[in-house]
C-alpha cells in the first residue's frame, strides 16, 4: 500500500512538473509566441520563423485563453496585441518574406495580406520584407506576430527586432527607424489657427517610376485629358477646372499607395494637393507640406505662371514683344487669369501673381496705403528749380489694370512690384524733376494745375505701353525751401496790401456814389419839376418847330407860285414893252409907262410945289417920276 501511494505521488509530482509549466494563460489582449527548443530541422539563414516544425520561433501564435505547450519542447512568451491609439497610425515592417527588388523602398501589397494577421497567407502570397505600403489606422487592434512584423507607433514599437544592430540600440522608438514621433500622427489639413489661412497639402512621394523628361511633378495620366479638351475646342475656363480638379480619388488621396503605383504614379513632387481632411499616410513613402491656398479677393485677378503641362504654344500674336502667353494646360503665362475665388493650386507647379484690378492709389509720400502697401518703397520726390531752389513734393497717382490685360502686364514687367518700383517710379519721378528744373520756382507754384495736367498726360502715355491705364495724377503737397518761403511771404504781403488799398478805394468810390444818391434823392421833387418843365418846353419847341416848318413850307410854296406869276407877268410886260418900243419909239414908250405907273400908285402928276426952270415940261415930269421912285419929294426950281 505504501509503495502504491509513493508511485501515485511520484506520478503526480512528475505530472505536475511536466503539465503545470506547460499550461499557459494568454490574456484577452495578448498573444503567445511559441519557441521550439530543438528539432531535427533547422531554419534557413534568412528566415527567423518556423513553418514546418523547425527549431525556433513558430509561425502559429497562441490566442487568448489557456493553452498547453510542453515546456520541455516549447517555450511560450506573451506579447501584447498591436493597438493604435486615436490620432496615430502604425507603420508595419516585415522581417520575413522575399527580399525587395533592387531600387524598391517598400514591399508589394496584395489584398490577401489583409492586415498581416495571417502569416501563412502573407508568405504564400509572396509577401516581401521591409516597409509595408499600407498603414494601420487609428483604433486598430490586431494579434500580430511579434517576430514577423514590427509595428511603429508614436509612443512605442511593437515586436522583436531580429537585426542585431537594432537590438544593440536598446529600447526601440520611432527615432530608431529615422522617424520623428509627429510623423506617426494622422495628417490633418485644416485652417491654420495662427494665421487664419486656408491650407492645402503638397505631396512628395519617395517611390515610383522616374518622372518623364522635362517634368518636375507627377500628374497621373499626364496631360492627355487637357490635349483632348483643346481638340474639342473647350473654353479656357473648362480646362482650368480640369487642371484644378485632382485625381486623388484613384488612390484614396495617397492612402492606398499600392493603387497609386498601379495607376502609374511617379516618384517626386505630385501635381494634385490634399484638401481639408485627415489622412493616414505612410511617412516612409509620403511627405506632406502645408501651404496656404490661393485666395483671389474681389478687385483682384491671379495671373498664373505654369511650370508644368504641355509644351509652350504662344497665343499672344506677333505684335506682343514681351514674352509668350499660352492657353491653360501649357507651360508659360496663362492668357486667362483666375478671378475671385479660392484655388487649391500647387505653388511648386504654378506661381500665381496677384494683380489688383480695382483703381490703385499710390502715394509718393511718407504715408503708406494700408489697403495694399505697394507704395511702401515710394518716397516724396525731391527736385530742383532752375534757380537752384530744392523742392520736396508729395504726389498721388491712380492707376488701373483691366483684368483681361493682367497677363500681358505680368508678361511685360514680371510682377506688380516691378511695375511700381521700376516703371512707375521712374516715369513719375523723372517727369517732375525735368519739369521743375526747366522753370523758375515761382512759375512752378503759379502754374501748379497746368503742371499737374501735363504730368497726367505724360504718365498716361508712358503707362499705356505697359497696358496700364492712368486715372489721375495729383500734387498733394509742395514743401518749399525756407528762402523761397520768405520771398513768397513778402510778395504775398505786398499783394494783400494792394488788395487792401483797392478795397479802400472802392469804399471811397462807394461813399461818393452814396452821397450822390442821397443828394439826388433830396432834390428828387425839383428834379421831377425840372423834368416836367423840360418836357413842356420840349413839347412847345416841337410845336413851334412844327408850326415854323409849316409856315416855311407855305411861304416856300407861295413864293414859288408868286415867282412864277411875276415871271410870267414880267415876260408878258417885256414882250409888250418890246412891241410898244417898236410901235411908238423909246421916248414915247417911256412916257406911257411912267404915266401908267403914276396912275396906279396914286402919286399926283402935278406936284404940290412946282418950280420950273428953263427946262421943258417933259423933263420936269421925268424928274418927278425918278424922285418918286426913290421915295423923295420933288422940288423943282
Amino acid at each position: 500500500m505504501l509503495t502504491l501511494t509513493l508511485v501515485v505521488l511520484g506520478v503526480l509530482i512528475v505530472a505536475g512538473i511536466l503539465i503545470l509549466p506547460s499550461l499557459h494563460r494568454i490574456g484577452p489582449t495578448e498573444v503567445g509566441l511559441v519557441m521550439r527548443r530543438f528539432s531535427k530541422r533547422r531554419l534557413t539563414d534568412d528566415n527567423p520563423i518556423a513553418f514546418g516544425g523547425e527549431a525556433g520561433y513558430q509561425a502559429e501564435l497562441l490566442m487568448p485563453g489557456y493553452r498547453f505547450r510542453l515546456w520541455i519542447l516549447y517555450g511560450v512568451a506573451k506579447y501584447p496585441w498591436v493597438q493604435i491609439p486615436a490620432g496615430q497610425i502604425g507603420v508595419v515592417i516585415s522581417q520575413i518574406g522575399d527580399p525587395l527588388p533592387n531600387g524598391a523602398k517598400s514591399a508589394l501589397y496584395k489584398e490577401e495580406f489583409e492586415q498581416f494577421t495571417d502569416l501563412s497567407a502573407f508568405v504564400r502570397g509572396g509577401g516581401q520584407k521591409g516597409v509595408q505600403r499600407p498603414v494601420l489606422a487609428p483604433g486598430t487592434t490586431l494579434p500580430m506576430h511579434p517576430v514577423a512584423f514590427l509595428v511603429i507607433t508614436r509612443d512605442r514599437v511593437y515586436g522583436i527586432p531580429v537585426s542585431e544592430q537594432i537590438q544593440k540600440e536598446g529600447p526601440l522608438s520611432p527615432a530608431s527607424f529615422g522617424l520623428h514621433p509627429s510623423d506617426l500622427e494622422v495628417v490633418r489639413i485644416q485652417r491654420d489657427p495662427s494665421s487664419q489661412l486656408d491650407m492645402i497639402g503638397i505631396v512628395t512621394v519617395f517611390e515610383g517610376d522616374p518622372l518623364a523628361s522635362g517634368d518636375i511633378a507627377s500628374r497621373i495620366g499626364g496631360y492627355v485629358d487637357v490635349a483632348g479638351l483643346e481638340q474639342s475646342a473647350a473654353p479656357d475656363a473648362e480646362i482650368i477646372e480640369r487642371l484644378l480638379g485632382s485625381k486623388n480619388d484613384l488612390h484614396n488621396c495617397y492612402q492606398d499607395f499600392q493603387s497609386f503605383l498601379d495607376q502609374n504614379g511617379r516618384i517626386g513632387l505630385q501635381h494634385d494637393p490634399l484638401l481639408y481632411g485627415a489622412y493616414n499616410l505612410n511617412p516612409f513613402l509620403v511627405r506632406v507640406e502645408r501651404v496656404p491656398m490661393l485666395v483671389v479677393e474681389q478687385g483682384q485677378v491671379a495671373v498664373v505662371k505654369s511650370y508644368v503641362g504641355l509644351p509652350t504654344a504662344d497665343t499672344s500674336g506677333t505684335d506682343f514683344k514681351f514674352g509668350t502667353l499660352v492657353r491653360p494646360g501649357h507651360r508659360g503665362i496663362w492668357q486667362e487669369p483666375l478671378r475671385t475665388g479660392k484655388y487649391p493650386i500647387n505653388p511648386y507647379c504654378y506661381k500665381a501673381e496677384l494683380v489688383p484690378t480695382a483703381i490703385l492709389t499710390l502715394n509718393w509720400a511718407e504715408r503708406v496705403s494700408a489697403a495694399h502697401k505697394l507704395d511702401a518703397k515710394l518716397e516724396s520726390i525731391i527736385a530742383k528749380s532752375n534757380e537752384g531752389f530744392v523742392f520736396r513734393m508729395d504726389l498721388q497717382v491712380q492707376i488701373h489694370i483691366p483684368d483681361a490685360r493682367a497677363p500681358r502686364v505680368i508678361s511685360t514687367v514680371g510682377t506688380i512690384n516691378n511695375l511700381i518700383d521700376e516703371v512707375l517710379q521712374a516715369a513719375v519721378g523723372n517727369h517732375f524733376r525735368d519739369t521743375l528744373q526747366s522753370m523758375p520756382a515761382v512759375r512752378f507754384i503759379e502754374t501748379r494745375q497746368q503742371v499737374q495736367r501735363s504730368a497726367y498726360e505724360r504718365i498716361r502715355e508712358q503707362l499705356e505701353a505697359y497696358f496700364v491705364e492712368t486715372r489721375g495724377v495729383y500734387i498733394q503737397d509742395v514743401i518749399l525751401p525756407q528762402d523761397l518761403v520768405g520771398v513768397l511771404t513778402q510778395r504775398e504781403i505786398a499783394k494783400q496790401e494792394i488788395a487792401t488799398f483797392e478795397q479802400q478805394k472802392q469804399a471811397q468810390l462807394q461813399r461818393i456814389e452814396t452821397e450822390q444818391a442821397r443828394g439826388t434823392a433830396d432834390m428828387q421833387a425839383d428834379l421831377a419839376k425840372s423834368k416836367v418843365g423840360v418836357t413842356i418846353r420840349t413839347n412847345n419847341a416841337n410845336a413851334r418847330k412844327a408850326e415854323a416848318d409849316g409856315e416855311s413850307y407855305y411861304i416856300e410854296q407861295t413864293g414859288t407860285a408868286k415867282g412864277a406869276e411875276v415871271r410870267a407877268v414880267g415876260l408878258a410886260k417885256a414882250e409888250a414893252f418890246d412891241k410898244q418900243v417898236k410901235a411908238l419909239g423909246e421916248n414915247a414908250t417911256l412916257l406911257v409907262n411912267v404915266v401908267e405907273s403914276l396912275s396906279k400908285s396914286g402919286t399926283p402928276i402935278v406936284p404940290n410945289i412946282l418950280v420950273t426952270g428953263g427946262g421943258g415940261t417933259i423933263e420936269a415930269l421925268a424928274a418927278t417920276l425918278l424922285n418918286s421912285l426913290k421915295g423923295k419929294p420933288v422940288v423943282t426950281q
